[in-house]
């Protein structure tokens, strides 16, 4: 029978919907139990193959671009396949899709594009900062700088490629085997496509997935660039500034050579600037396109029934019974149409009688007018284009093109790559806006080998090895080292780097042997760097003893650089090392070695401003900061100028005694306590006194006060250390007035610590803050109401109040021991860092309660800080740049005529400072000008800052200094506060 055309109905989509549910029923009812619990198993583990696929692409840095681009990329890679098989004549069905394709998902996976994408991740973290003659022979071989995406994405591709391109091969090999058996059922239809899908998904991930990737890693660059530079805007750095710190920070980059940014596209360079206006040519054409489309409507013949392509010849012949269906049961299709019947008949109570009739076999007979074959005398072209031939050969290609996009295919894909190409235009321009999690920051994590980490601690352990004795410790050493011999020419002191020199013709590299024999004859320093560090990986040479081995401090510090880069259980992190900008040249390590540092692999350099001038006790000082926070030092200049206007600062010592509390123990509380009354009696204060001045001519026990925990006891010895800190000082004499302890009938004491935390160094305590530790200063300053508001621009009244409100209330409500103030530990650390002070002190250093008052219409302010821990001499003071700010205060060292008075009166300076400080910022804060400050200060020029006016006032500069350095340290007050007290 022939074949009729069915009309088309309003209810089209209905009717398919219904359908398509009936046959699903149908398949259930005809489909076997353990089949269907196959067939849901499949499709849970395909979709959790696509759950572990999200997780992998969000673990590397894409919520989702990522993972929808490997889908999307899949799917092309199955249309594609579904084309070609049908094409050559394999005809696949809805059932067969279904039941084969959650199986090839969870088979095959998308391990290769995650495999890929970790490898161009991995890539461009290596290719961040290569070397120079490296880069030189990558541009010259590729055309393309090493930091760049196009040379991440080509080395990933050379490490990953021939394993993913061979995993392909094999898998399509085992799959047109499957096609190739005799087996039926379908399992050779699937396997056919399946390969076909398999070799798009291999194109794909090569030019489509790659290219998605690569603009994936340059949104990720532009993102990073915009939220470092506008981290550093909003922290207040001027924008110049910023976006020089967020190029310098840019990886991977584009080559930047010839000052202009360029590409290459088939080996021709393409500026930056071209790219855009690509974008904008191929958004514009297609909507030319569609434009095209819509203005010629009225031109259009009316039909428009295009019919499919159909292909013949690969059906029945090259893969015999790949186009017979599956049997199935029309017995069991029928009983659903059957219960319908039955349904319909109950509801109504109506009898029904239902005929069954032997199975029809319907088929069209060809040609059909579904297939809409045209006649053999008239071609399609000349049937549908007869309007248009009046129009000649115009005509004819506007009817060419019109009828392209009618067809079903062609005008999909058109929309579809216009959809795409509005959604790619917009991501691009709006990338700097958008936020998304930074893209993986660290390649994946190196196992921890216990081999390779314990030749890492051998490396670096120092506690087997002497003290090396230097010039600047010790005079005597610096004869031993200037009879060896010099460092040999074949090292490279003078690079940056530690290039390692090839072997000449005439300086053959040493065997293992002589190297080992250098090392027995103690001429180590004669080996070349590159042996050096080899024998130092392989243990012969411990990293901590490089100073005291080859006798060059600096060639030392570069070897260490170099053989910790190379460092096996820390390569992930420590690569860079060799080539960071950590300096370490032109620097006196001798100074540092067995003082403040080991194992130096350079310095930290550290930008130092001075403010002021400020006149303290009735000498000028410019006040040294080290510091990274801006503003600060402005802020402290301007408290020190309202200061000099009102005479400057007034300090006076009240104690000065540097603390440690050991902590010892008693089998009993009776042995405890009489240990207790012993030391608090007088013979017991001059027993201890005794034994512990007789271990330094300036360390001096002034007192010591005991606490009791059930049987242990912690005495707090306090002292005075001249003009050092002291800690080491008194921590020597503190063991051994224990030690006399001992001997003095306490047997019995075991020590079970020098330092029990009753000092108390380094940690917030309240028996600094009470009992003091270091020097206690506390400086004055009385502000005219005048200057107040024209310096400062508050008045006196608001400073007390906000002062009250902030610094008094505010700490108490929030349990503050000895945070009374607004921001002393700025100042006192960044002092402490310019000046060489121990930076983790400033913990009780900054210990201050700020104070203010109208007095008589002016503004009288003050600070108390009863544990300023500095000294002028010893740990980092020795350190040459340190010790030049010190000079420029003038207290270097230790006193020529009373030691002591040198670091009392850093001390003052430091104090002073913090009135400085406290003074500004209060001000800023009464006055609503904080962040107005810093947002100024950092987003332009510097203000040129007027000439400090001069104190009034009979007493000169010079008269104060002289009274100054007459004046004894302690509760004795300077000229200056006497005659304020006097007022």
């Amino acid at each position: 029978m022939k074949a009729a055309r069915v009309p088309a109905t309003r209810f089209g989509i209905r009717v398919w919907v219904k359908n398509a549910w009936t046959a699903f029923v149908d398949l259930l009812k005809n489909a076997e139990t353990l089949d269907i619990i196959i067939m849901v198993l499949g499709y849970i583990s395909m979709h959790l193959t696509f759950v572990s696929l999200f997780v992998s692409m969000r673990r590397m840095g894409s919520n989702f671009w990522l993972f929808a681009t490997t889908l999307f990329s899949s799917v092309f890679a199955f249309l594609f396949g579904l084309i070609v098989t049908s094409k050559m004549g394999v005809q696949m069905n809805m059932i067969l899709l279904s039941e084969g394709l959650p199986f090839l998902v969870v088979t095959i996976g998308f391990e290769k594009a995650i495999v890929l994408t970790k490898a161009v991740l991995s890539a461009s973290l290596d290719t961040r900062r290569p070397q120079a003659d490296k880069s030189k022979r990558i541009e010259k071989k590729y055309g393309m700088s090493p930091t760049s995406i196009g040379y991440a994405v080509q080395v990933a591709i050379g490490e990953k490629g021939y394993e993913i391109i061979r995993d392909y091969a094999i898998e399509i090999c085992i799959l047109v085997a499957g096609a190739a058996s005799p087996v039926q059922g379908g399992l050779q239809q699937f396997c056919f496509l399946a390969a076909w899908i398999l070799f798009f998904d291999c194109l794909l991930l090569f030019t489509f997935y790659t290219a998605i990737l690569s603009i994936k890693l340059e949104i990720n660059r532009i993102k990073r660039h915009v939220a470092l530079r506008q981290a550093l805007e909003d922290d207040g750095i001027n924008r110049k500034v910023a976006e020089n710190v967020a190029q310098s920070d840019d990886w991977p980059k584009a080559d930047d050579t010839s000052g202009a940014r360029e590409t290459t596209i088939f080996g021709r360079k393409v500026r930056d600037s071209s790219i855009p206006k690509f974008k904008v040519l191929m958004v514009g054409g297609f909507l030319i396109i569609n434009l095209l489309n819509i203005c010629t409507l009225p031109f259009r013949g009316g039909n428009n029934n295009a019919a499919l392509p159909t292909v013949t010849g690969l059906a029945g012949s090259s893969i015999p019974g790949v186009v017979s269906s599956p049997p199935m049961d029309p017995f069991k299709v029928a009983s659903n149409g059957l219960d319908s019947i039955f349904e319909s008949a109950k509801s109504f109570d109506r009898s029904t009688v239902v005929t069954i009739l032997s199975p029809i076999k319907y088929e069209l007979e060809y040609p059909s007018v579904h297939y809409a074959t045209p006649s053999k005398g008239r071609s399609s072209y000349q049937q549908d284009g007869d309007e248009f031939n009046e129009y000649g050969m115009g005509g004819r290609v506007v009817n060419s093109i019109l009828k392209s996009l009618e067809d079903p295919v062609l005008s999909k894909w058109i929309v579809v790559a216009l959809a795409l190409s509005v959604i790619l235009n917009g991501y691009l321009f709006n990338a700097a806006r958008w936020s998304i999690k930074e893209p993986l920051q660290m390649p994946p994590h190196h196992a921890v080998d216990a081999g390779e980490l314990d030749r890492a601690e051998r490396f670096n352990n120092s506690a087997s090895v002497p003290t090396l004795k230097l010039p600047a410790i010790d005079p005597q050493a610096r004869d031993e080292l200037q009879t060896q011999p010099p460092t040999p020419a074949t090292t490279d002191d003078e690079d940056d780097l530690v290039m390692f020199k090839k072997p000449s013709e005439t300086q053959l590299r040493r065997t293992q042997s002589q190297m080992e024999k250098f090392i027995m004859e103690k001429r180590t320093h004669e080996l070349n760097d590159r042996e050096i560090v080899e024998l130092s990986m392989q243990g012969k040479i411990p990293g901590y003893a490089l100073e005291k081995t080859l006798k060059d401090t600096t060639r030392a510090v570069k070897i260490r650089r170099s053989i910790i880069s190379r460092t096996a259980a820390t390569a992930e992190t420590t690569s860079l090392l060799e080539r960071s900008k950590l300096p370490y040249e032109h620097y006196d390590y001798d100074r540092v070695l067995g003082a403040c540092c080991e194992n130096v692999i350079g310095y930290m350099p550290l930008p130092v401003g001075v403010a002021g001038p400020i006149v303290i006790d009735g000498q000028s000082f410019f006040l040294p900061m080290a510091t990274t926070e801006g503003v600060l030092v402005a802020s402290t200049s301007r408290g020190a100028k309202a200061i000099n206007a009102g005479g400057g600062a007034v300090t006076v010592v009240t104690g000065d005694g540097m603390t440690r509390g050991p902590c010892v123990s008693f089998e009993t509380l009776a042995r405890a306590g009489a240990a207790k009354n012993w030391l608090d009696s007088e013979l017991g204060q001059t027993t201890m006194a005794n034994a512990f001045n007789s271990t330094s001519r300036f360390a001096r026990l002034q007192s010591i006060k005991t606490a009791m925990a059930g049987t242990n006891l912690y005495p707090r010895f306090k002292t005075t250390t001249g003009d050092a800190m002291g800690m080491n000082m008194i921590s020597k004499g503190v063991e051994h007035a224990l030690s006399v302890m001992a001997e003095s009938g306490f047997e019995d004491m075991d020590i079970i610590s020098v330092s029990g935390n009753f000092c108390t160094d380094k940690k917030p305590a309240a028996v600094n803050w009470i009992d003091g530790r270091g020097k206690s200063v506390v400086a004055e300053a009385i502000i005219p109401g005048d200057v107040v508001k024209k310096v400062l621009k508050t008045d006196v009244d608001t400073l007390v109040e906000l002062n009250i409100a902030k610094n008094l209330v505010g700490s108490a409500m929030a349990g503050s021991i000895g945070g009374f103030n607004a921001h002393a530990a700025n100042i006192v650390t960044a002092i402490f860092l310019a000046t060489g002070q121990d930076p983790a002190q400033n913990v009780e250093s900054s210990n201050c309660i700020t104070l203010m008052k109208n007095l008589r219409g002016n503004l009288q302010i003050s600070v108390s800080m009863p544990s300023i821990e500095v000294g002028t001499l010893g740990g980092g003071t020795i350190l040459e740049p340190q010790s030049a700010m010190l000079d420029l205060l003038g207290v270097r060292g230790s006193h020529p005529t009373n030691p002591g008075d040198n670091a009392r009166k850093l001390a003052r300076i430091v104090a002073a400072g913090v009135l400085a400080g406290e003074l500004s910022l209060c001000s800023a804060l009464a006055a609503g000008h904080l962040v107005r400050s810093h947002m100024a200060h950092n987003r332009s020029a510097p203000p040129t800052r007027t000439n400090t006016p001069a104190p009034s006032g009979a007493q000169t500069p010079v008269s104060s200094a002289v009274s100054s350095m007459q004046e004894r340290a302690g509760l004795i007050m300077s000229p200056a506060a006497v005659s304020r007290a006097a007022r």
